[in-house]
């Protein structure tokens, strides 16, 4: 009897702590092609205030993560604040891009996978929001081939989406804040994932790149 006892609490602190999610000091990145940032003006910070340029933007860590519901998740989540204001078992950031250049200009932003360990991706969403307005992103269903629930189907397996931001003029200033997390109600968040890891990275460029 306690044999079993302790095999059951085993399983549930496996359970709790289900997935240590990203690569530490590698949670979600994002990149501006410094030599466009150059040639156009077009610079990202995250903070609003300061406007400390760079072309290398970090979320804080989040070590470990459990499955939760998109529920659960603040309502007020793009209104929190700038840079990382992680919460238990997501990580949000928000940052800033501006044209302080002088013409009219395009950029892309791209969201990648850069590994997987234990197909953790199947059950993983990301949420962007870019000045208010919300798309959710996930793998598509392993038994259906569709997009889950709600969500717009990642492009494929290590692309979550790429969109081109046209018409974007001096002064013209875009916010996003990007969410990620793990989707408790997906069907294919399942025992398998617990271990499992992946590193994630925004990139934002001139040109579209395959």
């Amino acid at each position: 009897i306690y044999y079993c006892q302790g095999l059951i609490v085993i399983f549930l602190i496996n359970i709790y702590i289900i997935l240590s999610i990203f690569y530490r000091g590698e949670n979600f990145t994002v990149t501006l092609d410094s030599e466009y940032g150059r040639e156009s003006g077009l610079v990202i910070y995250e903070d609003k205030e300061h406007k400390y340029t760079r072309t290398f933007l970090r979320s804080k860590d989040i070590d470990f993560f459990t499955d939760i519901s998109v529920n659960w998740l603040p309502e007020n989540i793009n209104d929190e604040g700038d840079g990382s204001h992680n919460g238990r078992n997501y990580i949000a950031y928000t940052f800033y891009a501006e044209n302080m250049g002088q013409d009219t200009i395009n950029y892309w932003t791209t969201i990648k996978i850069d590994d997987v360990v234990k197909n953790v991706d199947e059950a993983i969403r990301v949420m962007i929001y870019r000045n208010g307005e919300r798309e959710v992103y996930s793998k598509k269903n392993s038994r259906t081939g569709e997009a889950e629930a709600g969500t717009i189907a990642f492009k494929d397996d290590i692309t979550v989406t790429d969109q081109q931001r046209t018409g974007f003029n001096p002064g013209d200033i875009d916010r996003f804040t990007i969410v990620i997390w793990v989707e408790g109600d997906d069907p294919d968040c399942v025992d398998a994932l617990i271990g499992g890891m992946m590193k994630m990275h925004m990139d934002i460029t001139e040109e579209h790149t395959y």
